[in-house]
């Protein structure tokens, strides 16, 4: 019984893993997407409003 928690968690672990992956392969194709003017003007726009804070 003991053991068969032990492979649950474990495999629950794996798939959390699996899941965190795939969450910040996400965010980084959506970051790579942007091209180089975006960039810039989404960098300036937050210097902006950090300088207004």
């Amino acid at each position: 019984m003991v053991m068969k928690v032990w492979k649950v968690v474990g495999l629950a672990g794996i798939v959390g893993v699996a899941a965190t992956g795939v969450v910040i392969a996400r965010g980084e194709r959506k970051r790579k997407a942007y091209t180089p003017e975006e960039v810039r003007d989404r960098l300036k726009t937050r210097v902006k409003e950090a300088a207004n804070a």
